[in-house]
Parts: C-alpha cells; structure tokens; sequence
C-alpha cells in the first residue's frame, strides 16, 4: 500500500510541471465570428514603438492590406507602424501568401510569438486576419496579444445582410458605414434592396397617393429617381468600390413585377389593374420594354454602375391566381434571369416558384436564389431544381421595425444556440450542403412614414449581424456559450472608426460637462445614443422659430422648433415636438433622456412629457401603424440661440 502511494505522488510530482505549463496557456481569444482552432502558448506579445507591418509579397493587393491595417491601426489605437516590404524581426506584424488548400479563399492562419503573422492563400483570407487581429487588440487597454496560432476558415461563402432602402431612404453615408462594419465581422455580402412602396391602406387605398421609391440616379427616365432621396451613380459606384475593397460584395436589387408602384406611378400603362398598381402587367410589351431599358442602364458599358459579379432581380409575392398570369411571371423571370448573364453576371432572384408553379421552363444552372419562405419556394424542390440557395427565412431572420409582425428585434439566443444556413423554415439540410450558398438577415421597411430613423435601425440590426456573422462563419460549431458571448460582444466596436450608435465608453458617467454653452460651438462630441440624459438649466429669451440648441449630422434639437416654437427634435425628415415652450424670462433646468422606445423631457425634476411609441389610426380604425419617436441626441455643434445655457452635462447610462 505505502508503495502504491509512494508511485502516485512520484508520477503527480512528475505530472505537476506539466500541468503547470498547460494551466499557463493562453485560452482561445474572443473574437467575432469565433476562431475555428487556436493553440495557446505562454505570454503575451506587446507592440513597441519599433513594430512596423511587414509583407514579403510582390501582389500589389497584399501591398494594399497592409497600408489599410495601418490606416485601421492608427484610427483605432492612435498609433501608425511604418508599412514595408521585406525581412521581418521581432516585434513586427507580418502578412504574408502562403499555400493551404484546407483554408479555401477566405481561410487564414495567425501565429502570435516573437512577432505576429498573418498567412493565407489568398488576398480576402489575409485581408479577414487583420480583423481578427484588431479586434483582439482592443481588448486590450495596452494592445497585448495572446501568444499562440490559430487557424480560421468559413462554412458558407455568402454572409449576407439585406436592407429595404426602398420604403425608407437610407443615407449613403450609413451604406458606407455598413460596408465597414460588415468587413469587420466577415460578413461579405451587402443586398441593397433599391425600390418598393408602401402598402395602400395607410394612404387611403389610391395608389396615386401610396408612397413608393426607386433610390438609383436615371438618365433612361428622367423623374423616375425618388425626390426624398436617391443615389447617384457615381456614388453607388464608389459604394461598390469600397465594399470590394473590404472583401464585401454590393448585390444591386431591382424588384420586379411586383413591388413595382414607383415604375407604375412613373408609367401608368405598365401597371397591373387586376393586380394592384404594385404589379406590372405582364400580358403588355410595353412593360417589357421598360423594364429591359431600366437594366441596361445600370447594366452595359465597359465600367458599369452595377460592377460586381451578380445583380438581383426581385421576382417575389407576385399574384398566382390567374394559371395564364402564373406562366407569364415564370417567362419573366426566365426573360430577366437572362438579361442580367447576358451582361456577364450572376442572376440572383427571389423564391417564388412553388407558389408561381407552372410549365414554362425558368432557368436554374447558376442561379441564387434567396429561400426566405417555403411555401413561396419550397427550399427542398428548388435544390432539385438546380437552384442554389442563400438561406433567408423569414420567420428567423426578417426584421420589420415596430410593424408587430415578424421581428422587432431578432431573437439572438435562439438563433446562436439553433440557427445556421442549413435551417430554410422547417427544412434542415446538411451542413455545408454544396448548394446552399450561405445566408442572411434582412430589415424590411414596410411602414413607411413610422417614425423609425436609421439609428432605430442600427439598434436592432447591430446585435443580429454580431450573432449571425458567428453563425455563418462557424456554422454549427461554436463553442462559447451565448451568455458569455452576448456580454462579450458588447466590448467590440461596431468598425475601426465606425460608431453608428453613437456610444460613448461603455461605462454610467458624465461624458461631458460645461458651465456655460456658447452660441456656434463645436462641443468635441458627435452625438450620444440611447440610454442617456442630457440636462442643462436656462434663463430664456425669446427665439426665433427654428432655433437650434445642438446639431449633428443626423438630428438637430430645437429650443423653438419651426413650426410651433416649441422644444422639438427632428431626424430622418421627422418632426417631434413636446408640449412645452419657454416663457421670456423663464428660469428652468431642463433634461431630456431617451432609449430606444421613448424620448422624455424633464423640468425642474418633474416629468412633463413622454415621447413614447404612439398608435397611429386610419381607416376610421380599421388599420393601425406605431409610431416612433426616438432620439440619438445630437451634440457636434451649438446652435444660434439668445438665451442663457449654463450646467450643461451630458450623462451616459449604459445597460
């Protein structure tokens, strides 16, 4: 017995340094999506004032990814390494081509020692490590990297997200934003969603008066871009290119036959009387002649506006009560599918073809297909068909903001713990199933005219397209539990020098104070987002209509607004106003607080006014829409105000 123990506390003293050793080593770093293998090592590397980024490739691309890791480095952390081509030494970060068939075009390997490199097969996978690697960085307050090696690759080749900017104008600016922000989650691929309409019970049934947009610069037909907002197509071009800078691929959408009261408003005759307005006729040559002139537009010349690889259709909810109707959507399709390769592209469409089931033959070989609902495409016999599919079920994945149907916000735990591509509605397929494509999320701007800016946007789109880059990227293979990562998440930036919703820090505090705010000053700050309260005290005089009290580029908070001379706010071409008005000579203290539902206004510590989401009848009842009335507060700028502003303090409140 004695010699029993004797052998067992020799072989754990043995053991014991071992052990030691492994307990030292780094655990696998958190990252957005999730490392696919990491060995950890001991220690950690810390950048000196001498690391510099080093690349030993002649491919000019590799040249370019290391000057935007500068670029990104500096933006992020104030610092700018010496970018060169040659020997690398210790301290220095390292980007090199290096053959691996098991990490694909997108896969790369990083090695943290004496130095950090960075290798893949190709430009986009070494591209993909640099956002690993920042995205480690800062999480650390001294840019310490974990040492040890990882290798990462995709399951699905599309990561996609798709906005209606139909329904609602979003501004380029936030497009570009966008492009950043999925580049630094890997999700690759952009749909911008360029016309539709509202629906026609919210404008009294006429669809003279239904609001409808087509967001893309035409010479073709001059006053068919929308007047509220549009893109020019010298910038939609520069969108493209600096997606495709970025590893992220512009999919240009122009939905037709459906969705298509903006074409109709602009040329009656090709509207759908027995269908609704919102169909084009398709029993009309004069549609057809139409429509083909609106592609070829964006479509021919040696440097077309649409410049990626593939251009989508639309091709959805058209009507299939008429068997005749039926056949003539399904040549259609098949007319557009080949219209768009003639131009040397990928056609992507919509699923619609169980429910537009028919005879006439729509060509599938090379075709995507976004499978968002089974009944409209049954995701099962499209694959038979030949389709290949990008995953884009709606129950899981569309987001309507405050529509009361679909999603609001999308339900993040449960889609990280059960939800990859491979699920289309009730259909599950393999992993990795060659012909599903990948996936994506969706936000659908339904309700027109509700009061929803683009900041209530980002709110809801942000946590989804963290969640879903995971899910796209690892597929069914994460590892770290949803409640780590979802607190996680939060520490990460939104992109290198990229800040949508307007944080500042992540922690309650006094982000800015000031004893007396001048007239026609720049505060320091941009604007603060939700969950935070703005207070000041003021000595009134009066103010013209239209006084600002702050700006910033996407809001303006009035003292007088321009209509009633009230204390109001307006963003996205709203206008909110609250029920109160300063007298001359009034001596108050005011605050304003505002989350994602509500606005509130505050005077001398009373509540006076909730801006909460309000209930918006028509049809004497019949039909309701909410209405939002939410504030990013601005504070880029003063205004040209009269009165008195002094105890200016800015508070931010953080879930």
């Amino acid at each position: 017995m004695k010699k029993q123990l004797y052998r067992l506390l020799l072989a754990v003293l043995v053991l014991l340094p071992a052990v030691q050793m492994e307990a030292a080593k780094n655990n696998k770093p958190f990252v957005i999506p999730e490392l696919r293998e990491w060995v950890g090592s001991e220690g950690m590397f810390t950048p000196q004032s001498t690391s510099r980024i080093v690349y030993n490739s002649k491919d000019p691309e590799v040249a370019r990814i290391a000057g935007q890791l500068a670029d990104d480095y500096e933006t992020m952390f104030g610092r700018r390494m010496m970018v060169v081509q040659g020997r690398a030494a210790a301290g220095d970060f390292v980007l090199t081509l290096s053959p691996d068939n098991r990490l694909g075009q997108e896969g790369y390997s990083l090695r943290i020692t004496d130095r950090v490199t960075i290798s893949a097969p190709g430009s986009r996978g070494l591209f993909w490590g640099t956002r690993t690697l920042l995205q480690m960085t800062e999480q650390q307050s001294d840019q310490a990297l974990p040492k040890g090696s990882a290798r990462d690759y995709p399951d699905y080749a599309m990561r996609g997200f798709m906005l209606d900017c139909g329904r609602k104008f979003i501004p380029m600016s936030f497009l570009r934003d966008y492009v950043k922000m999925m580049a630094y989650y890997k999700m690759n691929t952009f749909q911008i969603h360029l016309n539709d309409n509202a629906f026609p019970q919210y404008y009294e049934h006429d669809w003279n008066k239904t609001y409808s947009a087509f967001r893309l610069e035409s010479e073709t037909f001059p006053g068919l871009t929308a007047r509220d907002g549009f893109y020019t197509k010298k910038e939609f071009v520069a969108l493209q290119q600096l997606a495709d800078s970025l590893g992220v691929e512009i999919i240009p959408e122009i939905d037709v036959p459906a969705h298509s009261l903006a074409f109709t408003q602009y040329r009656p005759e090709i509207g759908s009387k027995e269908y609704g307005m919102d169909h084009l006729d398709l029993l009309k040559p004069e549609t057809y002649e139409f429509v083909d002139s609106l592609f070829r537009e964006y479509l021919q010349g040696s440097n077309p506006v649409f410049a990626g690889k593939r251009v989508h259709i639309g091709t959805d909810e058209y009507s299939n009560k008429d068997p005749e109707v039926v056949e003539k959507f399904r040549a259609f399709t098949d007319h557009y599918i080949r219209l768009v390769e003639s131009f040397g592209k990928q056609a992507c469409v919509w699923g619609a073809l169980t429910h537009a089931n028919g005879q006439t033959p729509v060509k599938s070989k090379d075709v995507i297909m976004n499978a968002w609902y089974n009944g409209y495409a049954d995701p099962k016999e499209m694959i038979k068909q030949g389709y290949n599919l990008i995953s884009i079920p709606d129950g899981a994945v569309y987001i309507v903001p405050a529509a009361g149907y679909y999603h609001d916000y999308l339900d993040t735990g449960w889609l990280y713990q059960n939800w990859t591509p491979a699920h289309i509605g009730e259909e599950v397929f393999p992993e990795k199933h060659k012909q599903i494509s990948g996936g994506m999320f969706a936000v659908w701007n339904d309700h027109a005219g509700n009061g929803i800016s683009t900041k209530d946007i980002h709110y809801r789109v942000f946590p989804a397209m963290q969640t879903l880059a995971v899910k796209m990227w690892t597929g069914k293979n994460n590892k770290v539990a949803f409640e780590d990562f979802d607190v996680r998440r939060k520490e990460l930036s939104e992109a290198p020098g990229v800040n949508v919703a307007g944080r500042i820090g992540n922690k309650p505090r006094a982000v800015y104070n000031i004893e007396t705010l001048k007239p026609n000053m720049e505060t320091g700050l941009k604007e603060i987002g939700y969950q935070y309260t703005v207070s000041f005290n003021i000595q009134a005089v009066p103010e013209a209509p239209g006084t600002e009290l702050f700006r910033s580029p996407d809001a303006v908070f009035y003292l007088s607004d321009p209509i009633s001379g009230k204390l109001g706010f307006a963003r996205d071409g709203y206008l909110n106003t609250f029920n109160y008005q300063f007298l001359p000579g009034e001596q108050v203290s005011v605050s304003i607080s505002g989350d994602e539902k509500s606005t509130r206004l505050y005077v001398d510590g009373q509540l006076k006014e909730e801006l909460n989401i309000q209930k918006r009848f028509f049809n004497g009842g019949k039909d309701s829409m909410n209405y939002v009335r939410t504030l990013v507060f601005p504070l880029q700028k003063t205004g040209n105000f009269k009165s008195t502003v002094t105890g200016v303090e800015v508070l931010n409140y953080c879930k």
